[in-house]
């Protein structure tokens, strides 16, 4: 699913009107009716509905949505701002409809505003601004906001929360954004929905499809996307009858130091379940008893040093290497590290502790083999590539770093980003809270490990890795609950996560 800039939804907007062809008004009117669609199917009609419309389109649905809620039997109070004395046509002709239904309060605000009484068993709808927003609001605006935000009121924010901007809101003024319960986006997601820091303005959020023009939107080119399943289905390779494990490579896992075993036995666990052939585990002695007990498909080959990694590993024995969990920061592991990645030729996965060494050498970067695979959590990339005020300015960054240096980028988080040498970012969809938890990241090194001895490209390893790694915790989720999930409870699961994403799909 593609997700465009603001100036791009204007534009899908008008093509959508020329092409349909329909009237903006009638393509109004079919927003409103899906808007009221689901606000009917989240309060009832005994829940009083104040509905705040500002002067452009936004508000003219809002409007419209007043009209047709009191159509259903809800009791309705629309206020429209209209204290420059300009309204949009669209948002003009809404408000005569709204005129003509008795049924409605209606008020327009041109320039002194009482405001009515926020109970907590009201509903708000928030119609004051939608996706063009393009600076803080301030003044009378700014002042509606804090008022609807300080009520103990449900609301509803219609397309985007009012003062949220569409993409970047590093230097947007917090207090002069609605805080939203749900937001109701029309027709595809906003970028600004898949930031950390927008999360308390918007709620829960979900598309209403609006029919805009599906010819628009394959025509017009985004480097933000939002990966679906079909997406993912389209990835996996089917498995033949005569395989055998010398078809699904011989992954090397470098991983682990002296009280650090857990972190290479999560992520050999996981690339083993994700469907390797063989599995070597690069690791210092003292890890090696409980590598052999905790994963014994695994083979274990012991680093020189019985406490850390020092010796670095020719590749030539192996599909495809990764590095990281759990590696520790000595200066020989250091060193073996930068030697190791000089010696690879094909990409190769980097984590954890092999991230934190190469921001401390970042002469390193141009050695890393174009097309590897770099996972950092936000605090890691931050290490890699300076401090981040916001997460739009992170991924700016990491898009910055995967194009120079022509590597992809799983920058992890709620809705992970993978980004590919091109600078496309894809937001991941699954995965919940309960994964936010130690060694999480371990197991997606290992998954993202097998995909790539399986023959997966790096970014159908990218895509199906995270895709993968976030089912699994919403399986076990599914099981155990948020609270009590453990990274191990991710790589038990994947199997099942393997199971539902190739059911009726392999032969």
């Amino acid at each position: 699913m593609k997700i465009f800039p603001s100036i791009q939804i204007k534009q899908l907007d008008a093509y959508t009107i020329q092409n349909e062809p329909i009237l903006s008004i009638d393509l109004m009117e079919r927003a409103a009716v899906a808007l009221t669609g689901a606000i009917i199917k989240y309060y009832s009609k005994e829940t009083p509905v104040i509905v705040f419309a500002g002067p452009g389109n936004n508000g003219g649905d809002a409007l419209a949505v007043s009209r047709l809620l009191a159509e259903q039997g809800y009791k309705v109070k629309a206020y429209l701002f209209n204290t420059g004395d300009h309204i949009s046509e669209d948002c003009e002709i809404n408000k005569e409809r709204l005129l003509q239904n008795s049924d409605v309060e209606f008020t327009e605000i041109t320039s002194a505003f009482e405001p009515p009484v926020l109970s907590e068993d009201c509903l708000v709808i928030d119609g004051l601004f939608g996706s063009g927003l393009k600076k803080a609001l301030s003044g009378g605006f700014a002042a509606v906001v804090k008022y609807i935000n300080s009520s103990p009121s449900k609301v509803v924010s219609i397309d985007l929360p009012s003062g949220l901007m569409c993409e970047d809101n590093t230097y947007n003024i917090k207090n002069h954004i609605i805080r939203a319960e749900r937001t109701l986006s029309l027709q595809l997601p906003k970028l600004s929905f898949f930031f950390a820091e927008n999360e308390d303005y918007l709620g829960e959020w979900e598309l209403l499809d609006i029919n805009l023009s599906q010819e628009g939107i394959e025509n017009n080119f985004t480097s933000w996307h939002l990966t679906e399943e079909s997406d993912i289905k389209k990835l996996i390779k089917p498995r033949k009858r005569f395989a055998h494990k010398g078809n699904y490579g011989h992954a090397l896992l470098i991983a682990g130091s002296y009280g650090m075993a857990g972190a290479s036995v999560l992520a050999a666990k996981a690339c083993l379940k994700t469907g390797v052939g063989l599995l070597t585990v690069h690791t210092p002695l003292k890890n090696n008893d409980i590598l052999q007990t905790a994963v014994p498909e695994a083979m274990a080959q012991h680093d020189m040093h019985e406490n850390y990694f020092t010796t670095p590993v020719y590749p030539d024995s192996y599909t495809s290497i990764a590095i990281g969990p759990g590696l520790g920061q000595s200066e020989e592991t250091a060193a073996a590290l930068m030697e190791q990645i000089k010696l690879c030729q094909e990409p190769i996965v980097l984590d954890a502790d092999a991230l934190n060494i190469i921001a401390e050498h970042r002469q390193i970067l141009p050695s890393i083999p174009k097309g590897s695979i770099l996972t950092p959590h936000p605090k890691e990339l931050d290490r890699l590539v300076g401090k981040c005020e916001s997460s739009f300015a992170r991924m700016i960054k990491a898009r910055d770093l995967a194009t120079n240096c022509k590597i992809y980028i799983v920058l992890k988080g709620a809705y992970t980003i993978v980004v590919t040498p091109e600078g496309n970012c894809f937001f991941n969809p699954t995965g919940n809270p309960g994964m936010a938890t130690a060694g999480s990241g371990d197991v997606l090194t290992g998954v993202l490990l097998s995909l790539l001895s399986q023959g997966y490209t790096s970014e159908e390893a990218c895509k199906l890795g995270v895709y993968l790694h976030g089912l699994a915790g919403d399986i076990a989720k599914e099981k155990l609950g948020e609270r009590g999930l453990t990274s191990g409870d991710i790589a038990d699961n994947i199997p099942f996560a393997w199971l539902k994403l190739t059911q009726n799909t392999d032969k």
